[in-house]
């Protein structure tokens, strides 16, 4: 399946084949959205959702990757990646927070350009870098940072609170993705897509135009809750996808420096909640 998700939608990643996003191999019969099991131990009817507990045995219990591979990647390996990418994120946050004066800007917005341009970088690497995922990271943490510690003078308490939100966020997103309530077809990653592509389009337009002495504030009012709703929505979207590449890599045997190919989406995927969280609690205390 192709991965929504900008991270992942990149070929050479998590796979020994060629093939889009990332994980995924050649097409299957039914077309690019085809079941990526088709032919292996773990093949289910497409859009089954998550894979079960027997199929996480076959799959960590199953042959090695492959020739000229030291390790596959495990679960444990994402988890431990991803760890570090987010206290990496952590620790530029508080470099911002402690060291940008109030309601300096420029820096902030020069780390968001050089996260953003990293990030680029790595998605069309088809060797991934750890060293890359961490600049970025750190990148993205200081511009975080400062616009916490902003809005954080303004309304006491909302930078705790939006990381909270980002919690209970990811957390309902997993139970839900893990219980097999969430069916993750092909139809629902292209509407997804759809709605992702338009939000990020719009969001741009109003940002130029707002730079030209116009546009509208997406940071309070009934627009602001709306953009900062979808904005969520979408983040909790991008996780179920990461989740299932994640699965879907673990499955195909990925080698075991890939997990931070894996640790690099659930950081972008996390980043962006939070990011939204904040939009959405500003608007909510703003009315108050």
């Amino acid at each position: 399946m192709r991965s929504s998700n900008p991270v992942f939608s990149r070929e050479g990643s998590f796979t020994r084949e060629p093939g889009y996003a990332g994980f995924g191999g050649t097409a299957q019969a039914g077309g690019q959205h085809g079941n990526p099991y088709a032919g292996t131990p773990y093949a289910q009817p497409q859009g089954q959702g998550p894979l079960t507990d027997d199929q996480l045995y076959q799959m960590y219990n199953g042959p090695s990757a492959g020739p000229g591979a030291t390790e596959r990647m495990t679960l444990d390996d994402v988890v431990a990646r991803t760890a570090i990418s987010l206290l990496t994120v952590l620790a530029g946050g508080a470099v911002a927070w402690f060291t940008l004066p109030y309601g300096s800007f420029g820096p902030a917005v020069g780390a968001a350009l050089v996260a953003m341009i990293v990030g680029l970088v790595i998605q069309f690497r088809n060797k991934i870098s750890p060293a890359l995922v961490l600049v970025y990271a750190a990148f993205e943490g200081f511009f975080l940072g400062a616009i916490s510690h902003y809005l954080n003078t303004l309304m006491e308490g909302i930078a705790i609170q939006a990381v909270l939100g980002t919690a209970a966020v990811s957390g309902a997103t997993l139970f839900v993705y893990k219980s097999g309530r969430l069916r993750v077809s092909p139809k629902y990653a292209r509407i997804g897509y759809a709605v992702g592509l338009g939000f990020s389009v719009l969001l741009l337009i109003n940002w130029i135009a707002s730079m030209a002495g116009g546009g509208l504030s997406t940071w309070s009012g009934p627009l602001g809750l709306v953009v900062g709703l979808v904005g969520v929505a979408l983040g909790a979207f991008y996780l179920t996808m990461d989740f299932t590449e994640i699965e879907q890599a673990i499955a195909r045997g990925a080698q075991q420096e890939e997990s931070w190919r894996a640790a690099f989406g659930l950081t972008f995927s996390l980043v962006w909640i939070y990011f939204e969280m904040l939009r959405l609690i500003a608007v909510l205390r703003g009315d108050d």
